[in-house]
């Protein structure tokens, strides 16, 4: 196994912009850092589900992908869309009471965002399993994996924190960029 192409491949794909990593960014702005932690520990249980799920389940998975992945792509997108929606039309007057920043939320947004989906369904199949399917080597790569997106939530929450003045500043900007960067991301899924 080509451990450094694994962790690579894990840094690349949890780091960089996403859907989660763009919702934890805006809910840092508008409802503060308790909040995107809370949704983040919903998005990182979720994200470690999903790689045991693609542990124990990837060759059926594999049987069924053409068709899990449309299904996941319709659903993803409207999903994402309704998220850019929702950051867009945010009133940054006055703080509001938002869903988005719940742990419930930050869960279910894992099980419907294409990106963190098809990761979790190729990296065990692809760095982990055909050079080592021992329980024991699978389940220490999908702990570390899981460890590997929390780290990069919680990058994207303190980033957010950092940056809360700035972003404050020009909420609405910053709401509308989020909002495209967001819906950017739903388009790319059909690319």
């Amino acid at each position: 196994m080509n451990t450094t192409s694994l962790l690579l491949y894990c840094f690349i794909v949890t780091f960089t912009p996403g859907p989660t990593n763009i919702v934890i960014l805006s809910t840092v702005n508008n409802l503060g850092t308790k909040k995107a932690m809370e949704y983040t520990y919903g998005a990182t249980i979720a994200f470690g589900l999903l790689l045991v799920i693609s542990a124990f389940l990837n060759t059926l998975l594999i049987t069924i992908v053409p068709r899990l992945l449309i299904v996941m792509q319709i659903i993803g997108s409207i999903y994402i869309f309704y998220l850019a929606y929702q950051i867009y039309k945010m009133d940054t007057s006055e703080p509001s009471v938002n869903q988005t920043g719940t742990f419930i939320s930050g869960f279910l947004m894992q099980f419907l965002n294409p990106k963190v989906v098809l990761f979790t369904m190729t990296v065990l199949p692809s760095y982990v399993i055909p050079y080592n399917s021992e329980m024991p080597a699978v389940t220490v790569s999908v702990i570390a994996i899981t460890i590997i997106g929390f780290l990069a939530f919680v990058t994207w929450v303190l980033f957010g924190t950092i940056f809360k003045g700035f972003l404050q500043k020009h909420k609405k900007t910053v709401n509308v960029m989020m909002a495209l960067l967001l819906a950017f991301s739903a388009i790319m899924i059909w690319r």
